[in-house]
């Protein structure tokens, strides 16, 4: 196997090809109260929302530009809710979206980083506690 590897790995243009990333999960208890944050709060559209066997919702979300969609899965024992997710999402005023979002009652740092040569920046808690980041974009 090991082999095969470093053959691959040799040859031109070697991977599997990856031409971008589609979906990233996040695990939530409450579908419909993610869906008011991600949507009424974050800005974000509802690309699918359907069911796949007993009990279990599948939800995907994308900003209206497109894109990489995040889908909001149902948390369980393999997929707990309340983890840091390590998704950044881009803006271009990393302090008026703080303070819009602090004004709604979204569970932000209590401040905006600004480290020298790192772009602003702020985390930020969904309704189940499961964190995501925003950073300002030049």
């Amino acid at each position: 196997m090991t082999e095969r590897v470093n053959e691959r790995a040799g040859e031109q243009g070697a991977g599997i090809r990856v031409t971008g990333v589609a979906t990233v999960a996040v695990p939530v208890t409450d579908h419909d109260r993610a869906l008011a944050f991600y949507v009424g709060t974050c800005g974000f559209e509802v690309t699918m929302d359907g069911s796949f066997g007993p009990g279990q919702r599948w939800v995907e979300v994308a900003l209206p530009s497109g894109g990489t969609t995040i889908a909001l899965v149902s948390a369980g024992e393999g997929a707990p809710a309340g983890v840091d997710t390590g998704i950044r999402l881009a803006t271009e005023d990393a302090a008026a979206d703080h303070a819009y979002l602090r004004e709604r009652g979204v569970d932000v740092d209590p401040e905006v980083l600004r480290w020298p040569g790192v772009p602003p920046m702020f985390g930020l808690r969904d309704p189940d506690g499961n964190h995501l980041y925003v950073v300002e974009r030049a």
